[in-house]
């Protein structure tokens, strides 16, 4: 019995990886600005509309809670993006490609 061919991974290049991971990096610098734009607007509208009832508590948690999250969806993505505009997600092997079970 042999043994399964294993595709490699565009990734493994390293040339395409240092692309590839410049691009996300790139990505992650320009979605740093977002979020950081995204708390100011959320801190300047909390501001507005609460006045002087506007704690450090409640600076420092929603300051936290959108900057953290929009951080965590943009990394997130960013891998999305990185294994499918790499051909990372090409490389893979199927094991229920031959399942006729699962055909349409």
């Amino acid at each position: 019995m042999t043994a399964p061919m294993v595709k490699r991974s565009p990734l493994d290049d390293k040339g395409t990886s240092q692309i590839a991971w410049a691009r996300y990096r790139r990505l992650m610098r320009g979605m740093t600005i977002v979020s950081f734009l995204a708390v100011v607007g959320a801190l300047s509208w909390l501001r507005w509309s609460l006045g002087d009832a506007l704690t450090i508590h409640m600076i420092i948690a929603t300051a936290a809670g959108i900057g953290l999250s929009v951080m965590l969806g943009a990394a997130l993505m960013g891998l999305v993006f990185l294994s499918s505009g790499s051909g990372h997600d090409e490389s893979i092997e199927d094991p229920f490609e031959d399942d006729p079970d699962l055909k349409p």
